[in-house]
């Protein structure tokens, strides 16, 4: 009888670091999504993520799997794997495992049907600072619900966001939209 996937004896790591390599996951799609204007992410980028430090086979897929889970729980988000078949110069249009395996990549969706989205969600006016907030949040949340002043700003400033900045075209001044965000929290 072989072993349950989320069985972590056979990975030899910790739930703990298990946890760190699914927020890494979901922090590196969060990102990469936002950068690329939601261009597909391929599954290798994300498993050379996983295995820079960890070797084991079945890993990749136990975190992505985690990883996919979380996204539509905490975030909304449904991941989708596509698959695109690229044909193997070897066998002439035919595909083999491995050229299969190598197209797959993943997009995220929001979960919100449209008409809720573009009513409950979309703002003209409030759409910079909901985005803004969102992406703090995000950082705080994958990194595990707290980070110092010092790896948000590193965080924001790998977005273009730097807190020396008063006069962001949309946002005006970045550290003062900051404050104005962990002011709202307070209060709640």
């Amino acid at each position: 009888m072989s072993q349950p996937v989320d069985d972590l004896s056979q990975f030899d790591i910790s739930k703990e670091e298990k946890d760190k390599l699914v927020a890494e996951v979901i922090r590196y799609v969060l990102f990469k999504t936002h950068h690329n204007s939601g261009c597909p992410i391929k599954r290798e980028e994300l498993t050379q993520l996983l295995t820079k430090n960890y070797r084991q086979r079945n890993l990749p897929t136990l975190v992505i799997n985690e990883a996919i889970q979380k996204l539509s729980t905490i975030f909304g988000y449904e991941m989708r794997e596509l698959q695109r078949s690229r044909p193997s110069s070897t066998n002439q249009g035919r595909f083999s495992q491995q050229s299969v395996a190598e197209a797959k990549s993943y997009v995220i969706l929001s979960k919100l049907p449209s008409d809720v989205y573009k009513k409950y969600v979309e703002d003209d006016r409030t759409a910079p600072l909901t985005g803004f907030t969102f992406v703090v949040l995000s950082i705080v949340h994958i990194s595990g619900g707290k980070t110092t002043e010092e790896d948000l700003w590193r965080h924001l400033r790998r977005m273009g966001l730097d807190e020396k900045n008063e006069s962001h075209p949309v946002l005006g001044n970045i550290k003062q939209a900051l404050e104005t965000l962990v002011q709202q929290r307070k209060t709640k």
